[in-house]
């Protein structure tokens, strides 16, 4: 293999991993801030993007979305956060909502 080949190659295995690194500090920004660990979920959104979903030690939650699988998978791991299998069990009773998020669902069950 040349060179040039190997440089094509690798360039894909970079940039999804400059990606996974963007993706990692706020995931530890956000763990920091809300207790200094979280866990989650990496889950598919389509095709093309992954999504995060992060509970932090205070039950605060947030996302992040991912190019893809492997990267939002590689984004947890290099922030240090714990995934599940599924976002259910203990880890969704651990969530916190707030006044948001009540008044959001009860927009879309009247209509808002």
């Amino acid at each position: 293999m040349s060179s040039a080949e190997t440089a094509t190659t690798a360039a894909p295995d970079a940039r999804a991993e400059r990606r996974a690194k963007r993706i990692a500090k706020s995931l530890t920004a956000f763990a920091r801030e809300h207790g200094g660990s979280a866990e989650g979920v990496v889950e598919y959104v389509g095709a093309v993007a992954t999504r995060i979903v992060v509970v932090g030690a205070d039950g605060a939650w947030g996302d992040q979305v991912a190019p893809s699988h492997a990267v939002g998978r590689r984004a947890a791991e290099l922030a240090g956060i714990t995934l599940h299998d599924r976002f259910e069990g203990e880890l969704a009773l651990r969530v916190r909502t707030g006044e948001y998020e009540w008044k959001r669902m009860a927009g879309l069950q009247i209509g808002g």
